[in-house]
């Protein structure tokens, strides 16, 4: 992460981390004014350069909203990229780590995961490496799901499917807890990891043993 100095100026950037700050400050506005706050403009008084800087790498918002969200996606392959490796001898742990493991990047990057799944951006094949980077991400559940349905663990349905609903539970726990709409009577019984648990034990045949 790049922590911006108000002492610094636009001339002493070196090549690529002005890009990187002004991602940084997209991020930061977003936690302060939300979605309808962002604008390039807000985003350039944000990391202290001038108005017209943030067009030498971003032609508009939709543009900076694609980095903003790659660099998200970037971040959530290597969460779940390493879960997986350091769990690849027991798919069923991979399957509930993984899954925390997303729990905790959308909590502690809370504003880059909002906008990441906030469905504004427009065209998205436009941005190539957002598709790539999405899918790349998006195959690592897939990965998981095959490696628990060769385990017994996940009926033999088609995996792209399964792995939209085992995402799809995982993604609503998250999205009600963003928006505080998790009861506090259930709250005060349950933490986040152990209803994520029992939320994966209604999709497996068995229940996991790990807790």
């Amino acid at each position: 992460m790049l922590f911006y100095d108000e002492s610094m100026t636009e001339k002493k950037y070196h090549h690529g981390d002005l890009k990187n700050a002004l991602i940084q400050a997209g991020v930061e506005v977003l936690a302060q004014e939300g979605l309808h706050g962002l604008s390039l403009r807000k985003v350039a008084k944000q990391a202290g350069v001038s108005h017209a800087a943030p067009y030498a790498h971003f032609a508009d918002k939709q543009a900076l909203i694609a980095a903003i969200s790659t660099e998200g996606y970037k971040r959530l392959y290597a969460y779940l990229s390493d879960v997986l490796e350091i769990h690849a001898a027991d798919s069923h742990r991979q399957l509930i780590e993984s899954a925390w493991a997303y729990v905790q990047f959308a909590m502690q990057e809370a504003d880059t995961f909002k906008i990441m799944f906030s469905g504004v951006l427009e065209h998205e094949k436009d941005y190539p490496e957002f598709v790539e980077l999405s899918q790349r991400t998006f195959q690592l559940v897939v990965k998981t799901v095959r490696a628990c349905q060769l385990a017994g663990l996940l009926r033999p349905l088609p995996p792209e499917l399964t792995a939209v609903m085992v995402w799809g539970q995982v993604h609503g726990i998250i999205s009600l807890t963003l928006m505080g709409q998790i009861s506090h009577t259930v709250l005060e019984q349950y933490d986040l990891r152990a209803m994520l648990v029992m939320t994966l034990d209604q999709i497996t045949v068995k229940p996991y043993e790990g807790e």
